[in-house]
C-alpha cells in the first residue's frame, strides 16, 4: 500500500568530483551505512569563488578531495544543511584550511536532546555544540562571486534543517529532507512530523527542475517525489490507526504491525518513526495518551 519506487542507482567514485550541472560538482564521503546510503554528499558550487555544502564527516581523505576539487579557487563559504554529525564533523578542518565563513540555521540550546540508547543509530548523531559563524533563517540570501542561494527552512528531520535553492537555476540542495534512495528519518525529539509535513508542502509549492540531496542520487521531477512522500506519510499514519483498531495499544505493539519483518538493527528507527506519527495524531486530536509519550504508554483513538 505504501510502497515507493526508490532510486538506488548512483554513479560515483570516492574522492572523485562528479559534475552535476555547470558550476556544481559532487563528492561522496566514504561513510556508507544504513542511514547514509553510499555516504554523505558534499557539493561545491561556483566557478570563480566557491561554496561547499555539507563537508561531511571528519575524514582526511574526503577533506583532501574537497581541496583538490577546489584547486586554486577560493572556498569562501561553508553551507550546512543541519548539524547531524555525518554532515558537520568535517566543518572545523575545512574552515581551518580555508578560513571560509560557516553558514547554518542556529539550534535552540534549550531543546530536548535524544538519548544515545534511544537514537536511530544507537549513538549520538547530533553535534549539539555546533554553532555557525553566520546564522541563517528562511529567506536569507547568501552570495558568492558567481553564485547565489536562498535558505529554505525545512525542519522535520532536524529542527535546524535548511535546504538551499540555487537562485536562477531551479535547483535545490535538499539535504536529508528529500532524498531519492529513501524517505527521511523523523526521530523525536530531534525530528517532528508536523514540521516535516509542512516542510514538504513548502517544496511542493516550488517549480524546481532538480533536487540534489544529502545522500544518494539526484531527483528529477522533484515535485512528483514530494507528492509521493506526502502520500507515503498519510498511508503510514493510516497504518498506525489501523494497528490500534486491530488491538495494538502502544507504540511498541504498533511497530511490528506497521514494519513487518523489520531487522532488529532498524527497530529503534522504526519505533521513533511511529512515535513521530503518534505525536502528530495526538496534536490533531485523533489519538489520546498520557504524557510523556513512551513506547509503552497506552494509546486510544478519540
Amino acid at each position: 500500500m505504501d510502497g515507493i519506487a526508490f532510486k538506488t542507482d548512483m554513479t560515483f567514485a570516492y574522492g572523485e568530483p562528479a559534475p552535476m550541472a555547470p558550476g556544481i560538482v559532487r563528492l561522496v564521503a566514504p561513510n556508507a551505512g544504513p542511514f547514509t546510503f553510499k555516504g554523505t554528499n558534499t557539493y561545491l558550487i561556483g566557478s570563480t569563488s566557491l561554496a561547499v555544502i555539507d563537508p561531511g564527516p571528519s575524514d582526511a581523505a574526503h577533506l583532501a578531495a574537497i581541496l583538490k576539487a577546489a584547486g586554486s579557487r577560493e572556498i569562501t563559504h561553508i553551507l550546512v544543511t543541519h548539524a547531524h554529525r555525518d554532515h558537520v564533523d568535517g566543518v572545523a578542518a575545512l574552515k581551518a584550511e580555508t578560513g571560509a565563513i560557516v553558514c547554518a540555521h542556529p539550534r535552540d540550546p534549550s531543546a530536548s536532546r535524544i538519548a544515545a540508547e534511544s537514537s536511530p543509530t544507537g549513538r549520538f548523531f547530533v553535534d549539539y555544540d555546533f554553532a555557525p559563524d553566520l546564522a541563517l533563517h528562511g529567506g536569507d540570501i547568501i552570495e558568492g562571486g558567481d553564485w547565489s542561494v536562498t535558505a529554505l527552512h525545512t525542519p522535520g528531520h532536524a529542527p535546524d534543517h535548511i535546504s538551499f535553492a540555487l537562485n536562477g537555476r531551479h535547483t535545490v540542495f535538499s539535504g536529508d529532507h528529500v532524498m531519492a534512495w529513501n524517505t527521511s528519518v523523523v526521530a523525536p525529539p530531534e525530528g517532528r512530523m508536523a514540521d516535516y509535513i509542512a516542510s514538504l508542502e513548502i517544496l511542493l509549492d516550488r517549480t524546481d527542475d532538480v533536487f540534489l540531496p544529502g545522500h544518494g542520487g539526484r531527483l528529477k521531477d522533484p515535485q512528483r517525489t514530494v507528492k509521493a512522500y506526502l502520500l507515503h506519510r498519510r498511508w503510514r499514519e493510516q497504518s498506525v490507526i489501523a494497528a490500534i483498531n486491530a488491538g495494538a495499544s502502544t507504540i511498541g505493539q504498533i511497530v511490528p504491525e506497521v514494519y513487518r519483518g523489520i531487522a532488529a538493527a532498524m527497530r529503534p528507527a522504526a519505533t521513533l518513526s511511529v512515535q513521530a506519527h503518534v505525536e502528530f495524531l495526538i496534536e490533531r486530536g485523533v489519538l489520546a495518551c498520557d504524557l510523556p509519550l513512551t513506547p509503552d504508554r497506552v494509546l486510544a483513538v478519540v
